[in-house]
Order: structure tokens, then sequence, then C-alpha cells
């Protein structure tokens, strides 16, 4: 495997799968179930977990360097191959997921430019002329990554610079039009009782601020071809101090510029409108620009990342071994073609089913939270045993506070996310157990053992009261 990636490839990589759509539409996302308070207060809650989680990845990349693959890696060697492919599946499904809601979002902005009131041509991107669209970029994409890792990074370094600067003009102009007095107008949400408790609106927050930092692996996952082992981490705290600051200041600003009720009934991506407020039509333009040249990074960056999951996992047994074939340029093409296939499938599904951005963001977000708890709790596992620490007391106790911190963060998180966002995940985990008894077989296991074969049952089970629900119409997919 070609190890060509430095530390500003790896910055931009995890920068750029941050830093995606999520952020253009960030302060309606929270604005709409939170006030200013608990806005807040979720943010103090998410830095503290994401800074922990960030710095649980940086100590295992350096204690277990021979972990390639990182977050479903730490999953198996933590917990066993089960849980292991299962961290792999549901992180391959939430990327593919994260694209197809990118391709929806970049079509949607780009409806500004072209739909008329008297003519909808792409709409809220789940219109025929946008998936069609939406198609074209996905092959698109796919003919750029399978030319190779080493281009793809350099052609996402670029993208990454590109969003950046509609962002940070966002900044600057939100800190100067800030007023106190609307920013402070209701801090706790009292004058608006359809918000709920200030717990409600913290779990609420919770969700929409996990999704704006999915991808904060990112150089975790690709670790193996870095340059320099150090870099990953590095990389990683850079990547995430940056993109948090960025976050505050683009939600927090925005209610010191318009009201909780007025920013919650925007169209998304509502910080066009925001800053089109601020400084005039020119900022409507320049943020809805800003998005296609933003998603269009994400895009790549979730497309090289999506393709490297089911590459790793299979060199390491967890998937069949087809996924674990590259090409002459070093790019894994097996694992490319199947995730463009499927990521082309849900898109086709979102035609249908008349999906919005929202819908799978928090379905997303959901599929998301196994990996990540199993990280932190595999960082935990190593600072409780000693395993690698050898007389490093010091440093060991450090880390069994950080990873106790990140593994709370990630319960906390499955707890915010709802019973019936999880329930929706088990229809997307539940085929992979097939996958996982053909890489069984493959790897010269014939049969799951009975805790696996339990879990499994149990899996199927909740899969199927889920689709009973939706046909009883007590669920929905959208």
């Amino acid at each position: 495997m070609k190890k060509n990636l430095g530390l500003g490839a790896l910055i931009a990589l995890v920068l750029s799968s941050m830093v995606g759509a999520g952020i253009f539409s960030l302060p309606q996302n929270i604005a709409a179930n939170a006030q200013v308070g608990a806005i807040a207060l979720g943010w103090v809650i998410t830095g503290l977990g994401m800074i922990c989680l960030a710095l649980v990845y940086q100590c295992l990349s350096l204690r277990r360097p021979d972990l390639d693959g990182g977050i479903f890696t730490y999953a198996k060697a933590g917990f066993g191959s089960f849980v292991g492919f299962n961290a792999a599946w549901g992180y391959w499904i939430c990327q593919l997921l994260a694209n197809v809601s990118y391709v929806v979002v970049v079509c949607s902005a780009l409806s500004y430019f072209v739909d008329t009131p008297d003519q909808v041509w792409l709409g809220e991107g789940n219109t025929p002329y946008a998936i069609a669209l939406g198609s074209l970029l996905i092959w698109a994409v796919q003919a750029l990554v399978i030319r190779g890792i080493k281009l793809a990074a350099f052609v996402n370094i670029i993208t990454t610079i590109a969003k950046l600067i509609p962002l940070l003009v966002l900044a600057v102009a939100l800190m100067l039009a800030f007023h106190m007095d609307t920013f402070t107008l209701d801090l706790w949400g009292q004058g608006t009782p359809e918000l709920g408790s200030v717990m409600d609106q913290v779990k609420s927050t919770m969700k929409v601020t996990l999704w704006v930092f999915i991808g904060i692996e990112g150089a975790i996952v690709v670790s193996a071809r870095a340059e320099h082992r150090r870099d990953v981490g590095r990389a990683t705290i850079i990547a995430l101090l940056s993109a948090l600051a960025l976050y505050v200041m683009v939600s927090l600003f925005a209610l010191g510029v318009m009201t909780q009720p007025e920013i919650a009934a925007l169209k998304n991506p509502s910080t066009a409108a925001i800053l089109e407020k601020v400084v005039g039509p020119w900022g409507a333009v320049l943020i809805n620009a800003g998005l296609m040249i933003s998603v269009s990074g994400a895009f790549l960056s979730w497309t090289m990342l999506a393709c490297e999951v089911p590459f790793i996992a299979s060199r390491t047994g967890l998937f069949p071994t087809w996924f674990a074939a590259e090409n002459r340029r070093g790019a894994p093409h097996h694992a490319l073609w199947a995730s463009t296939l499927l990521i082309q499938l849900f898109l086709v599904i979102i035609l249908f089913q008349k999906s919005t951005y929202l819908a799978l963001v928090n379905i997303t977000t959901s599929a998301a939270l196994v990996p990540y708890v199993f990280s932190g709790a595999y960082g935990l596992k190593l600072a409780l045993t000693g395993e690698t620490y050898g007389a490093q007391e010091q440093s060991r106790w450090r880390d069994l506070l950080i990873a106790g911190v990140a593994t709370l963060y990630g319960l906390w998180l499955v707890y915010a996310a709802g019973i019936d966002y999880l329930l929706l995940v088990t229809l997307l985990y539940a085929p992979g157990i097939a996958i996982y008894w053909l890489a069984r077989r493959q790897h010269g296991a014939r049969r799951l053992n009975p805790l696996e074969l339990g879990l499994s049952a149990t899996l199927f089970a909740l899969a199927g009261w889920t689709l009973y629900r939706i046909g009883c119409g007590d669920l929905a997919l959208v």
C-alpha cells in the first residue's frame, strides 16, 4: 500500500470530511428545536466529548500502530470479530448515506440558481432532475478516485481551501453584525414553550452537532497511507479544533443577528439567507456557490473513506476477500465500485421515498454511533488493563480519564438519538450479517458461534419489528 499522504493532505481530508453540507444548514437545524442557552450547553458537551474522542484516536494510533483502519479495527481488537464487523459495516453505511445526503443538498443549493416560481427543476434535491444530476456527480467522483488516492487527495486540498473562504466571510460578517439584545432575548426558551425543556433542547442539539463532526476519524481510516504515523493524530486534533471554532461562531453568532423563530423558519441552506440579510443579495450567491464547492469536496473525501473501509476490513478478515483488490494506481477499485453502486441505489430510493436532507442526517448520525462508542470503549479498555503502557502510569491514568469521557459521550449520543432512528438503523445493519457469514467462511470459520448467532437473531428481530411498525404507519422512513 502506497504511503503518500502528508500532514497537509491528512488535515484537508479530516477537515473536508467534517466541514461539508452540515455547516451551511447548521443555524436552522439547531435553532429549529433549541434556544441560545441550550445550544451553548450542547456545544460545551459536544466540544468536550469530541476533543476526548480525538485524543483517544491520537492515543490509539500511536499505541496500536499495527491497526490500520482505526475506527473498526479498534472494535475488533477490543471486543471480537462480530463487533468489529458491525462497526465496519455501520461506518461504511454511514459514509454511503452521508454521500447521498451531500448529493441531495448540492442539488438543493443549485436550485437557487435554476428554479423559478413557475418551474421547479431541482427543488429540495429529490426530484427526477436532481437525481439525474446527482448521478453524474457520483460517477464523476468515482472516475477521479479510481485514478489514485494521491490525485484525489490533492484535489481535496484545493476544494478544502475554496470552501473555507465563504465560511470565513460569513463568520466575520456575523461578528460585525452581532447584537447582544437579540442574542439574549429568550436565552432558555421560556418564551417558546413548544421547544420543550432545556434537556429536550440539548438532546435535539446533540444529534445535529454530532452530524457536523462525523469525519473526525478520517485520518485514522487512511492511516495506512500516511507518510508518518505521528501525523495521523496531529491532523485529527488540528482539524477538530479548527472545525469546532467555525461551528460555534456560525451557529451562535447567527442568533445575535436574527431571532430563534426567524432562523428556525428559514429554508436551507440557512446561512445563505442570514448572510443575505447582513450584506445583501451577493451573500446568498456566495454561500450557495460555497456550499456546492464544499459538498463536492466533502463528497470526494467521503468517497475516499468509503472505499477504504471495506478495503481495510477485507485485509483484516472482516469483509470478503473480493474487497481487497487494488488497481495499478493503488486505488481499491472493487471497494470503490461497490460503494458507488450502493450510493446510486440509495439515491434512487430517495426519489421514491421523497426523503429530505435532514432525514438522511438523522439516520446517518444514528448509524455512526456504534463505531464511535466502541472506539472510546477500546481506549478505555487499554487504559484499564494497562496493555501497551508498561511503566507509564501517569499516561495511563490520563488516558483512562479521556477515554472514559469519550465513552460516556458516545453512550449519551445513543440516548439522545432516540429509539425510532435506532430502530431504522437495524434495517441497515441486518443485511450485513450475510456479508459477515461469507467473510467468515472465506477465512476458515464455517459457522457463527453461539454469541454471534444470538446477537444476529436479536438484530433480525428488531429489524422485523421495525418493518412491522413502518407497515402500520407508526414509523416513517423520511
